[in-house]
């Protein structure tokens, strides 16, 4: 529940596992210093009251979010800077930060037209939500004290009404961050995407002039390297691709929800985001579809070089069979005309030893 006015600071930092651990003992630490409940062991979600302040404590898969509130010096707008770095509050932040959000809740004495002065008029969305008894107001820029700035104007908004709305603008905000981590990523691997592209094309140009087999290993030997780079990097992007989809889905399921109405002549927040995040959603999935069809004709390139040298070896071996089979060949020629020769040669020689013989026994018998 909130009561306007009401300044709220919401902060999302990048944790793993480790650190997630970590920040639940140090959030842990923070309550029994000012004397609250802490949070149970493995708790995801907690809610603290420290004097003036509100803290809401939430860990996500990968990101951890404090929002602090209060109602101290909330009757201007904006008119606060960062309260970690004033001294306000103080907590250790469990990791890095990509989610710097101002979020103030006012009643409905000023018009919108004059709460839009705090905003930049380039960028500002503005929408009726809650059956017109309240108005979104935003401009996702970052302002001089490092925040993106929202505002929530209620016509005798109920509390649970207010802190129920103001927990799904500040959920839009974070899971829009949140699906624009994988244009950076994108924008990152595609020119290493079109390296290794070029490269398979010289491989393949390469394949249609090889017909040395040490040429044919040394190609292959460069699709298999090729390949194994191309499936490291799916690898690298798989998660991050996935990951901006669903939290692409997840703010589509807040705006839903939020059931906006537009304002006057302002941009809606839906039109807002939907021009800036479909496009990185289809550039991440661009990206993604040319890995995809660069490891399929990396695989066929690899297969039809395998095949290549497969039936070169069968040739081969087939040539070096018929070669041997054809030294047999002669080979056995040789063995009978040497068996023929030594007949021929023994049978000489006995017919002159039986001669030499007889015209000895004939001498003698004279």
């Amino acid at each position: 529940p909130l009561d306007a006015p009401r300044r709220i600071y919401h902060y999302a930092f990048a944790t793993d596992h480790e650190a997630a651990a970590a920040d639940r003992e140090a959030v842990g630490a923070l309550a029994l210093a000012h004397g609250v409940l802490a949070p149970d062991p493995g708790a995801r979600f907690h809610y603290f009251i420290f004097a003036d302040w509100r803290l809401r404590w939430e860990q996500h898969s990968e990101f951890t979010t404090y929002s602090w509130s209060t109602g101290v010096g909330a009757d201007i707008p904006f008119a606060h800077a960062d309260p970690f770095k004033a001294g306000e509050i103080s907590f250790k932040p469990p990791g890095v930060l990509i989610v710097a959000t101002q979020l103030c809740v006012v009643d409905g004495a000023r018009s919108v037209e004059e709460l839009a002065s705090y905003f930049n008029s380039q960028s500002l969305c503005v929408v009726c939500v809650e059956d017109r008894d309240a108005q979104v107001l935003t401009d996702f820029a970052v302002d001089a004290y490092g925040f993106t700035r929202m505002l929530i104007r209620g016509k005798a908004l109920p509390r649970f009404e207010a802190g129920r709305l103001a927990q799904r603008v500040l959920e839009i905000e974070t899971y829009r961050t949140m699906a624009l981590l994988g244009l950076p990523l994108a924008r990152q691997v595609s020119p290493q995407l079109a390296n290794m592209e070029r490269e398979l094309s010289g491989i393949t140009e390469a394949l249609n002039e090889a017909h040395d087999m040490r040429v044919n290993y040394l190609l292959l030997k460069r699709l298999s390297d090729l390949l194994a780079s191309g499936q490291a990097l799916s690898t690298r992007t798989a998660f991050r691709f996935d990951a901006s989809r669903a939290y692409r889905a997840l703010v589509k399921n807040r705006l839903s929800q939020l059931q906006e109405r537009r304002e006057g002549q302002y941009v809606t927040i839906s039109e807002f985001l939907n021009a800036r995040l479909d496009p990185a959603i289809e550039t991440c999935n661009a990206v993604e579809a040319r890995q995809t069809r660069f490891s399929a004709q990396v695989e066929r390139a690899t297969d039809l070089m395998r095949t290549g040298i497969t039936l070169e070896m069968e040739r081969q071996n087939s040539a070096l069979l018929e070669e041997m089979n054809r030294r047999t060949r002669l080979q056995m020629r040789l063995n009978r005309i040497v068996q023929g020769i030594t007949i021929a040669g023994l049978a000489y020689f006995l017919t002159g030893l039986f001669s030499f013989i007889a015209k000895g026994l004939k001498a003698a018998g004279a």
